[in-house]
């Protein structure tokens, strides 16, 4: 016990050393928790479209797995790509302007197909689910542009300032020769 409290940990564990990264400027915890319940969600749609086999009309069905397909695997893809170190190769506009996009598309097409999916099945149980099922993805979705807007500006303004890299140098507007390195102080 003695020896506990004279010696001290000597090193810290390396945050850098680990790929996954989610509390990060593109990613938060909270919205990593709504990214995997689409993820969950648009599998599940996928799922039940598949297992329902009294479909009618199987371009609705074909539409609606193509939709739910295509929304599990780029929302996994993107899950991926904001939750690892693989968005410190991006430009930080970028990758939230990849997820704002990829969110509200995936909730516009969820909408759109389970509304079309509902006008065809609405008499039948397991249609019913998919579109409920649909619809509560779209408001996943919804959901998590809502928060994404709510912590984040909007990717593309036009009224940011630019910010400085390395390398990057600054204007001086004074007279020449006057250029200090510490600003002078005010009275």
């Amino acid at each position: 016990m003695a020896l506990n409290e004279v010696y001290s940990q000597t090193t810290a564990p390396n945050p850098e050393s680990s790929w996954f990264t989610v509390p990060s400027h593109t990613l938060d915890s909270l919205r990593f928790a709504v990214k995997v319940c689409e993820v969950l969600l648009s599998l599940d749609v996928c799922l039940l479209v598949v297992i329902g086999n009294c479909y009618i009309c199987m371009g609705t069905v074909f539409l609606y797995l193509l939709i739910s397909t295509f929304a599990f695997l780029a929302s996994l893809v993107l899950l991926i790509f904001l939750s690892t170190k693989l968005h410190t190769q991006a430009d930080a506009v970028f990758c939230s302007y990849l997820d704002l996009c990829h969110t509200t598309s995936m909730a516009l097409l969820f909408l759109i197909a389970s509304t079309v999916f509902f006008i065809d099945y609405h008499e039948e149980m397991i249609g019913i689910g998919v579109a409920v099922c649909g619809l509560l993805t779209t408001v996943v979705f919804c959901v998590d542009i809502g928060l994404f807007l709510k912590f984040n500006d909007l990717p593309l303004k036009t009224d940011r300032t630019p910010e400085l890299g390395h390398g990057d140098s600054v204007e001086w507007d004074g007279p020449p020769g006057q250029e200090t390195l510490t600003m002078p102080l005010l009275e």
